[in-house]
């Protein structure tokens, strides 16, 4: 263990992130990877090299349980904060991953890959706390995206930290930061932030400590961290991927999704949340440029035009649309169906949830105030308290701010943005901002383009298109409702175009944690 803290910049010396299944350099042109090496393979190449002996399951638990042992707890050089808890029989799991293959039995298409999830997602044997203390010693049940991925062969590894209450308690709140984890930090640089609300899924992605993981998005928290942290995340079609035993916001909003280093294995960790057959398309896509959707910061809506040249190039017909902007009376429809939801939705799961404890908001608001010391010590619950204030569901404000809402988005924005074309780009995030939690730390330097998608519930991606000032930045891809597998054909296109923009060296762990 103690080798990985020597030197860090040597995580950065071979590791190549590739697209698909191409074949990883290997140190020293071994046929069997150290464990700096096992880090960084994508799943797909786990699954070859389990095919042809070169990796076992164990192995490949052994070495980032290691790994995340050296880099990620609080008294490391390094604590990044991502993992909440480690899954207690994963060393099991993997030795009977590992003999059912010998006999030829294999469960699925991710039998014996590691897999995180977000810890506001129920799992047997993980807290599944959303961050929040409010909820330690309640029992966890495996939700049905669990129990897809273990009847698929998957190793539920652990789960990840996150924005406590996925970043709906306080508009002052830091982005990463959780009672019951801390806070997270972005591994390309230790002094900014990894996004929020799956925070610690797209960190453990981008420091190498799992292949796969699991997010949840309400408005933006798959895309954020997945463009933050330079990997690739989908929220797909609410209502695609079930949600039943996750902390939920919204009903109308709130997806799980996949996250991965490549598109491949975001649609692989897709097809398996999903319960659907993989589909390809296999055409060079068309697409739609949201012309003003912009972050204005000059060096991020740079890059993106120089990458829609380079698709341009590559033969993809893309057109430009001016779309709307979403302002004041959006936002403010926006917060009062989110708050609305929140209400009923968040009641509705902690009176269903196994054990003793808070059965309401007004509850956690209760528990919140008596523990104040440890629960607001950096942030307070300001949207908790305009979410009692708005009734429900049944209130006065909820019906017309929710149709007002979802028309706005499907009509004015999305409807036309994606007319005749297979997606609708703009920029997802600039650079990572840096970590505050005196005053609250959120993306400043963002597009809009999150929030219509949001509202109407379709789908929405980020891949990496390159890095600004040695930090990574995201594209964001916009899709109509159920069009999930045209928008990874299109994305494995684009990140195929990209490569030579995105074949980056592994983070270097550079800056000072001061957090």
């Amino acid at each position: 263990m103690g080798s990985f803290l020597v030197n860090l910049d040597a995580f950065a010396t071979r590791q190549k992130w590739r697209a698909g299944l191409d074949v990883l350099e290997l140190r020293m042109d071994s046929s069997v990877p150290n464990d700096v090496d096992i880090a960084f393979l994508t799943a797909g190449q786990c699954l070859e090299m389990f095919v042809d002996g070169r990796l076992t399951s164990l192995r490949l638990i052994e070495s980032l349980q290691e790994r995340i042992a050296a880099l990620d707890e609080p008294s490391t050089e390094v604590a990044l904060r991502s993992i909440a808890s480690l899954s207690a029989d994963a060393l099991d799991v993997a030795r009977e991953r590992d003999e059912e293959r010998s006999r030829g039995e294999l469960r699925g298409p991710l039998h014996g890959i590691p897999v995180l999830i977000k810890d506001n997602i129920e799992a047997r044997g993980l807290p599944g706390l959303a961050g929040s203390s409010a909820l330690v010693g309640r029992p966890s049940r495996d939700a049905p995206l669990v129990t897809r991925l273990r009847d698929a062969g998957a190793i539920v590894f652990g789960s990840t930290n996150l924005s406590q209450w996925a970043n709906i308690r306080s508009p002052r709140s830091t982005s990463g930061y959780s009672a019951t984890g801390g806070l997270v930090v972005n591994p390309w640089a230790l002094d900014r932030s990894a996004g929020g609300s799956s925070s610690g899924s797209g960190a453990a992605l981008a420091a190498g400590f799992a292949p796969l993981a699991v997010g949840t998005e309400t408005d933006g928290s798959i895309v954020c961290p997945a463009s933050v942290n330079g990997v690739v995340g989908l929220k797909p079609t609410v209502g695609v991927v079930p949600s039943d035993f996750m902390v939920p916001i919204s009903a109308s909003q709130d997806s799980p999704g996949p996250m991965g280093r490549t598109v491949s294995d975001v649609a692989l960790l897709y097809s398996v949340l999903s319960a659907q057959a993989p589909q390809q398309f296999l055409h060079t896509p068309t697409f739609a440029v949201a012309s003003n959707w912009r972050t204005y910061h000059a060096q991020t809506d740079r890059l993106f035009d120089e990458v829609i040249g380079e698709l341009r190039d590559a033969g993809a017909t893309i057109v430009e649309r001016e779309l709307p902007i979403p302002g004041n009376e959006e936002y403010a429809d926006e917060r009062t169906v989110l708050f609305a939801e929140l209400l009923d939705d968040l009641g509705n799961y902690l009176e269903a949830r196994p054990g003793e404890g808070v059965r309401s908001l007004s509850d956690v608001i209760a528990f919140e105030d008596e523990h104040f010391e440890e629960e607001q010590r950096f942030f307070e619950h300001e949207n908790f308290l305009h979410a009692v204030a708005t009734g429900g569901r049944s209130g006065s404000v909820y019906p017309e701010a929710r149709s007002r809402n979802y028309a706005w988005a499907t009509e004015r924005c999305l409807g036309p943005g994606l007319e005749g074309v297979d997606a609708l780009l703009s920029p997802a995030y600039g650079p990572s901002w840096k970590n505050d939690l005196t005053v609250g730390g959120h993306p400043a330097i963002s597009s809009v383009a999150t929030t219509p998608s949001a509202i109407a519930g379709w789908p929405i991606m980020s891949l990496p298109i390159g890095l600004l000032q040695g930090l990574p930045v995201g594209m964001a891809l916009m899709g109509r409702a159920n069009s999930e597998w045209l928008m990874l054909d299109a994305a494995r296109w684009i990140e195929t175009v990209l490569r030579h923009r995105t074949d980056w060296t592994a983070p270097s762990f550079r800056g000072t944690q001061r957090f």
